[in-house]
């Protein structure tokens, strides 16, 4: 059927765009006053050894430019359409060392030129405050967020942040995959103490101040930008049981919650019991203030979105926990899916089962933040253009909006896309340049070498053409 004889399943001003993250396109690690941030000492990716202090080498430090391409890139994803474009904000750039009482005018400024090129182009920015770049100098004097004090250093940046943008941002996220710190705790919560000697008692206090720091930004907005949305961000992963079996049911249930917490608390504004259970279990007494009661119950998020790229297994048999790798976290196999280069098992029905999941949950308006396909890419010359045919890449989105599309006709409230990596940065899960979701090629390699060219791949001119015909285009038969 052609794109003029389907009518598409998405809504009128749904937003199609792209996401990428400070620390992985922007480069300029220490320029126009900027501290380092943790990201400076995890130079072989998120769950990697952290090093003592910024040392090379860490592609990072230059990432692929953004900061001094900005206006080029941000051009080319107008090209393509974009509506949304989400970015974090180094935290870093604002506050160097995370505990001034005056921000950073030049990174101040440097954010202006960013969010100002997006709404010339007719694309709406959509600001992550915190996207795994705690400053350092935080994270070393006060061991991240299992200390309280970070909170009010966390106020003054947000307010900073809300005050300068708040007129022009209407969409912000808080904590980018805020569930992660479970799995890497220093990256996300910025936690020094190393993961295998870190108590349940602090990483559950860190969790605490985060939800709490979370909640705290939200009421800010709604001061003093009260015609913003704010979201909660949340890696969404469904977990199925790996047979029938209903002690694996129960094993899938218990994972699916440890993550499914956090979007609890920040929709209902408490701890659910069974989260209350694992406390109490574990004998971890939270430092709970009635203050933070009252913040978190008064100060619920406006939508809740996530990042999804993978599904995975639970079992209850210790026997059959054979781990495969996925985002962050290991998971146990699927035996029914098929997994990319990097062996994440790709899923795209998973994306319908937890949109459902999700807004059953919730119902509050999600937003899918976070979605692609890493992969080695073969830059071509065709004509006299140099191009990627990623035909693999195309094939995973479509089959994957295909299944967004079957979910908004299930009822599920859904205000965007945003594939991640649109443009190729250095990836989070290994610090490497080979490891691309871009739909736009950048020339730069795992040694640092290339020019930083951009090329349109065969899935720019694609997604163009999904974004024009508002999913239209998009083939349901395969």
């Amino acid at each position: 059927m052609s794109t003029a004889e389907r009518r598409s399943g998405f809504p009128q001003g749904f937003l199609w765009g792209g996401a990428v993250s400070a620390n992985q396109v922007e480069g300029a690690w220490d320029e126009d006053g900027k501290g380092p941030s943790i990201q400076d000492v995890l130079p072989d990716g998120l769950v990697g050894q952290r090093t003592a202090a910024p040392v090379e080498p860490n592609l990072k430090r230059v990432a692929i430019d953004f900061y001094h391409r900005y206006e080029d890139d941000i051009a080319l994803l107008a090209e393509m359409g974009f509506t949304v474009f989400r970015f974090s904000i180094a935290w870093s750039r604002i506050f160097p060392r995370g505990d001034e009482s005056e921000p950073n005018e030049a990174g101040l400024a440097h954010y202006d030129r960013v969010i100002d090129t997006c709404l010339a182009h007719g694309i709406q920015p959509m600001v992550t405050m915190s996207h795994y770049e705690t400053p350092l100098h935080l994270a070393e004097q006060l061991g991240g967020w299992s200390d309280r004090r970070m909170l009010a250093h966390w106020e003054r940046y947000a307010r900073t942040l809300l005050e300068r943008y708040g007129d022009r941002v209407k969409y912000w996220l808080t904590f980018n995959e805020i569930n992660s710190v479970l799995h890497a705790p220093f990256a996300s919560g910025a936690i020094t103490t190393p993961a295998h000697e870190l108590s349940d008692a602090d990483l559950y206090q860190a969790i605490h101040h985060e939800l709490v720091a979370s909640a705290a930004a939200t009421r800010l907005a709604r001061h003093i930008a009260p015609e913003a949305l704010v979201g909660c961000m949340v890696l969404g992963t469904p977990t199925y049981p790996l047979t029938p079996d209903p002690r694996d049911v129960m094993a899938a249930m218990t994972t699916d919650r440890a993550s499914l917490a956090f979007g609890d608390v920040h929709v209902r504004g408490e701890y659910p019991g069974y989260f209350l259970r694992t406390l109490r279990e574990a004998g971890v007494h939270l430092d709970i203030t009635e203050e933070d009661r009252v913040l978190l119950r008064e100060n619920t998020v406006d939508f809740v979105s996530f990042s999804y790229y993978v599904s995975v297994c639970e079992t209850a048999d210790p026997a059959r926990r054979v781990t495969g790798s996925g985002n962050i976290f290991a998971g146990v196999p699927n035996p029914t899916l098929q997994a990319s280069q990097w062996g994440w098992q790709i899923d795209p029905v998973g994306l319908r089962v937890i949109l459902n999941q999700f807004w059953d949950r919730w119902q509050k308006p999600l937003f899918i933040v976070e979605n692609g396909l890493g992969a080695v890419d073969e830059l071509v010359e065709v004509d006299g253009e140099l191009t990627v045919h990623d035909d693999y890449r195309i094939a995973y989105l479509n089959d994957h909006l295909v299944q967004v599309e079957e979910a908004l006709a299930d009822g599920v409230s859904l205000l965007g896309y945003a594939t991640w990596g649109c443009i190729d940065l250095v990836s989070s899960s290994n610090a490497r340049m080979s490891k691309r979701y871009g739909l736009i090629y950048v020339d730069r390699n795992d040694d640092g070498s290339g020019t930083l060219a951009r090329y349109r791949k065969d899935s720019f001119r694609w997604y163009a053409e999904v974004i024009r015909s508002n999913g239209a285009s998009l083939e349901r038969h395969r």
